[in-house]
This record gives C-alpha cells, sequence and structure tokens, in this order.
C-alpha cells in the first residue's frame, strides 16, 4: 500500500470507537486461551479496555466454549479485579450490554438469545462491583434495572441448557442481574415492588416448567429484596396472596399446560425461597417471612 494511504488508513482507524476497532482486529481462540491459562492477566502491551469490546463479541457465539469457558471467564475475572477496568470504561461496557438485551427479541428459530443472555450476565457483574464500590450513577443504575426487568418478563427463548450450545439460561441469568442490583444503594422502594412484580409475571407467562433451577435463582433475587431495611412486609403479604390467588384460579378452571406450569413453576420458587429464608441468620422478620412462606405451601 501507498504510504500516504498508510498513514490515511492509521488516522481513520485511530479515530474509529473502540468496539469498532474490536470487530475489526479478532484476536483467534488461542489468544484468548493464553489469557485464561495465564490466571486471567492482561497480556503485555495490550489494552485491557479494547480486548473488553473485542471480547464482548464472543457473548453471542454459538461455541460454549468461546462465549462461556473464554468471554465469560475472562470478563468474570476483569471485572473483579479493581485494576483492570476503570469505572468509565466498565460504563461504556455497561452500555453496550444493555443494548444487547433488546437485539432480536421475539425473534424465532435462531440462538440471538445467547447475546442476551449473556450480556444479562456479565451485567450481573458490574452490578456486584457497583454495589460494592458505586460507579454507575443513578441515571445508569435506573435505567440497567428498568432494562432488566423489561428483559426479564420478554424473553421468549427459555432453553436452560441445549446439548450443543451448552448454557443459554436467559432468566437465570437475569435473575443474577436483578439480585446484584436489589444488593445496591441506589434501589427505590417503588423499584423493590417493581421487581417482585416482574418475578410475578414471569411466572404467570412462562409457558413451560424450568428445569435449569431457573425458580431458585429468581428466589435469590426476591430475597435481595426482601433482606433490606426499607422493604415492607405489607408489601411481600399483599404480594404472596396474590400469588396464591392466581394458582387457586388453576383448579378452578380447566388445565392446561401453560396453567399447569405456571402453578408448578411458582411452586417450585416458592420452596426455594423457603430454605432460602432458612438460611438466613435468624431475625424475627426472617422467620415472618419464612413462615408465611410455609403457610402457602402447606396448601399446595
Amino acid at each position: 500500500m501507498h504510504s500516504s494511504k498508510v498513514a490515511r488508513a492509521v488516522l481513520i482507524l485511530s479515530l474509529l470507537p473502540v468496539s469498532l476497532i474490536a470487530q475489526t482486529t479478532q484476536h483467534d481462540q488461542a489468544f484468548w486461551q493464553a489469557i485464561a491459562k495465564n490466571h486471567y492477566a492482561v497480556p503485555a502491551n495490550q489494552s485491557a479496555a479494547a480486548l473488553a469490546h473485542e471480547l464482548s463479541q464472543l457473548l453471542g457465539s454459538p461455541d460454549p466454549q468461546l462465549r462461556d469457558d473464554l468471554a465469560y471467564s475472562i470478563f468474570a475475572n476483569w471485572i473483579a479485579r479493581p485494576n483492570v477496568l476503570q469505572p468509565s470504561e466498565l460504563q461504556a461496557l455497561a452500555d453496550e450490554w444493555r443494548a444487547n438485551l433488546k437485539i432480536g427479541i421475539g425473534e424465532s428459530g435462531t440462538n440471538s438469545v445467547l447475546k442476551r443472555s449473556f450480556s444479562s450476565l456479565c451485567l450481573s457483574m458490574i452490578a456486584e462491583r457497583d454495589a460494592k464500590t458505586p460507579f454507575l450513577g443513578e441515571a445508569r443504575y435506573h435505567g440497567l434495572l428498568a432494562d432488566a426487568l423489561t428483559y426479564l418478563q420478554s424473553e421468549r427463548d427459555l432453553r436452560g441448557y441445549d446439548a450443543k450450545l451448552g448454557w443459554i439460561h436467559a432468566n437465570a441469568h437475569t435473575a443474577d442481574l436483578v439480585q446484584a442490583l436489589a444488593a445496591g444503594s441506589l434501589l427505590t422502594k417503588e423499584e423493590e415492588s417493581q421487581i417482585l412484580s416482574a418475578i410475578a409475571t414471569r411466572f404467570s407467562s412462562a409457558p413451560q416448567v424450568y428445569t435449569q433451577g431457573e425458580q431458585d435463582r429468581m428466589a435469590a433475587a426476591v430475597l435481595a429484596v426482601i433482606r433490606r431495611s426499607s422493604f415492607d412486609t405489607a408489601n411481600f403479604e399483599g404480594w404472596l396472596t396474590r400469588l396464591q390467588d392466581e394458582d387457586k384460579n388453576v383448579w378452578a378452571n380447566p388445565l392446561t399446560p401453560e396453567t399447569l406450569a405456571r402453578y408448578q413453576n411458582r411452586t417450585y420458587f416458592l420452596q426455594a425461597l423457603a430454605v432460602r429464608l432458612s438460611l438466613e441468620s435468624d431475625s424475627s422478620r426472617t422467620a415472618d417471612f419464612k413462615m408465611r412462606v410455609l403457610g402457602i405451601l402447606r396448601t399446595r
């Protein structure tokens, strides 16, 4: 290439967003495997931020080794380590992954769920870090929670594990994100209610019985809400009563696979929540919650 063309190309690349550069300079699988083998250290003379945006492209890969064993595992380590990715870099990743939650929603016959699901899982790690050392800011935090709850209710691909694709687990990963956000200091009382409502809606709309522990992951998200000192006990009582009333209607009408799935999912959820409450440190508040849940289970 002529030297002036080379200079022009370099100039153009320098002006491109990091995420676009990453998409045009993909490293191979051996590169990412070497990072994992080297205790997830960032390679010498490499930018962790640029690599992170490139690595994001693998979150939608149908290859479970690339998507889960490498991309997710590398992000898990880099996000948890305070000196690898800086707050502004994590904010940029959070914005990118939030946008991914909306891509391909409603599609059938594709695996677009993979990018949505694993973006949600990676966002849960950002939310965990933010809960310990806040950096997202109010607008980004509340926007992320709103997007997470919308995605939890909107996802139609509810596969848990696939023999070829590995883990898909979209609702479980989103429950992890909601759980992490519920531990944050910015959560409002209104958002506490919104979380409970979104989970109830998901159980009402899921057309199948979850088979890979999704009910337990949602129980963990609810537990994170009711642990909060600001949480209104009466709100929890009312929420449980509404769940129970919906389940009574299941038996009052002719059974269908869908209505039975709703009943089973809520039963398994309540069982998981009762166990998780039993593992909490003893307190009159926790005991009251547990007894209320057990009381409902005795009638099922």
